[in-house]
C-alpha cells in the first residue's frame, strides 16, 4: 500500500463514515424506488441511468478530495541545518526578523506577516509561500490552503481544491436530481397511489435528506464560487493578506475569468473532470498590478508607497499578464 492511500485510510474519520452511509442509504433507497415501487417502467430505468452517470462523478470527486493529499513547500523553502542552528541560538527577536529577512530574498515570497515580518513556521522550520499556512489537524504547511475539511477529512488547499468544488457542485446536483426525480412519486403516496409501506418509506426519506442536504451544501456552493470569483482563499476571506507593501485584500484578484482559471486551468474540457489542471507550482501565483492596488478607489485600500524592484519582482513572477481596470 502507498504511503499516501496508507495516510489517507488512517485518517478516515466518522464524518467521513457519515457521508459514505448517506450516500450508500440513499444509493439503496434511490434503486428500491425506482425498482421494487414501480417494477421497472420505462421511465425509471432512464431516470437510473442519469442518476448513475451524477452518482459515478459524485463518489469520483468525493474520493479524490479524500486521498488527494495536500501539498508541502519544497526544500528551498526549508531551513538548511547551519541556518536553523544560527536562528534558534539567537535570543535577539530583531536579528531573527532580519535572519528571515535576508533568507527570503532568494525566494519568491511577496507576502507578509501584520506586523511586515516574513512569514515563518517554527514547527516546519520554513519560510512559507505565498499563501501557505500551517494546519494544525495535518501538522504540516499546505500550499494555498483554504481550510480543513472534516467532511472529507483532509486539508483543502493547491492540489485538492479543485476536486473539492466540483465534489460541492455534484453533490449538490445529486440531492437535486434526487428530490425533483422522487417528488412524483411523493404525489403518489400523498394521494395513496404508492403501495407497500416500505415503499413508502424509502420515498419520505430520499425527499428528506436530499432537500435537506441541498439547502446546506447549495449555500456552501455559492460561497466557494464567491471565493474563486474573487480568487481568494476561505482564509484570505477573513484575514486580508499583507503584501510587502501593505494589506490588500484584491492582491491575487486577476479578473473573473482569470480567477477562475488558476483553480480549474485554461484548458475547459477539463473543468468538469475530476483530473488536475491547475497551473503553477502552488508556490507561487501572479498579482495584480501594485499600482492598481494602490488606488482606494479600486481596492478600498490606504495607497502606499512602492519601488521599482518591487514592481520588477512581481511582474517576473507572474505567468499571466498584469490586469488593469480604468
Amino acid at each position: 500500500m502507498s504511503f499516501s492511500l496508507k495516510m489517507a485510510l488512517e485518517n478516515t474519520e466518522l464524518s467521513c463514515h457519515i457521508v459514505n452511509s448517506v450516500a450508500l442509504c440513499k444509493y439503496y433507497h434511490y434503486l428500491s424506488v425506482c425498482i421494487v415501487a414501480e417494477r421497472m417502467t420505462i421511465g425509471n430505468i432512464i431516470y437510473l441511468i442519469f442518476y448513475h452517470a451524477i452518482f459515478v462523478f459524485f463518489t469520483w470527486t468525493y474520493w479524490k478530495s479524500i486521498f488527494t493529499l495536500p501539498q508541502q513547500p519544497n526544500q528551498k523553502f526549508h531551513l538548511s541545518y547551519t541556518d536553523k542552528e544560527r536562528y534558534e541560538n539567537e535570543e535577539r527577536p530583531e536579528v531573527q526578523k532580519q535572519m528571515l529577512v535576508d533568507m527570503a530574498k532568494k525566494l519568491p515570497v511577496y507576502t507578509r506577516t501584520g506586523s511586515g515580518a516574513v512569514r515563518f513556521c517554527d514547527r516546519c522550520h520554513l519560510i512559507k509561500p505565498d499563501r501557505c499556512h500551517h494546519c494544525s489537524v495535518c501538522a504540516m504547511c499546505v500550499l494555498k490552503m483554504d481550510h480543513h475539511c472534516p467532511w472529507v477529512n483532509n486539508c483543502i488547499g493547491f492540489s485538492n481544491y479543485k476536486f473539492f468544488l466540483q465534489f460541492l457542485a455534484y453533490s449538490v446536483l445529486y440531492c437535486l436530481y434526487i428530490a425533483t426525480t422522487v417528488f412524483s412519486y411523493f404525489i403518489k403516496y400523498w394521494r395513496g397511489e404508492l403501495p407497500g409501506v416500505r415503499s413508502k418509506f424509502h420515498v419520505l426519506f430520499l425527499l428528506f435528506v436530499a432537500c435537506m442536504f441541498f439547502v446546506s451544501l447549495v449555500i456552501l456552493f455559492g460561497y466557494h464560487c464567491w471565493l474563486v470569483s474573487r480568487n481568494k482563499t476561505t482564509l484570505e476571506a477573513f484575514c486580508t493578506p499583507v503584501f510587502m507593501s501593505g494589506p490588500e485584500k484584491n492582491g491575487f484578484n486577476l479578473g473573473f475569468v482569470k480567477n477562475i482559471q488558476q483553480v480549474f486551468g485554461d484548458n475547459k474540457k477539463f473543468w468538469l473532470i475530476p483530473i488536475g489542471s491547475s497551473p503553477g507550482d502552488g508556490h507561487s501565483f501572479p498579482m495584480r498590478s501594485m499600482n492598481e492596488s494602490q488606488n482606494p478607489l479600486l481596492a478600498n485600500e490606504e495607497p502606499w508607497e512602492e519601488n521599482e524592484d518591487d514592481n520588477r519582482d512581481i511582474k517576473g513572477r507572474s505567468s499571466y499578464p498584469i490586469q488593469r481596470t480604468y
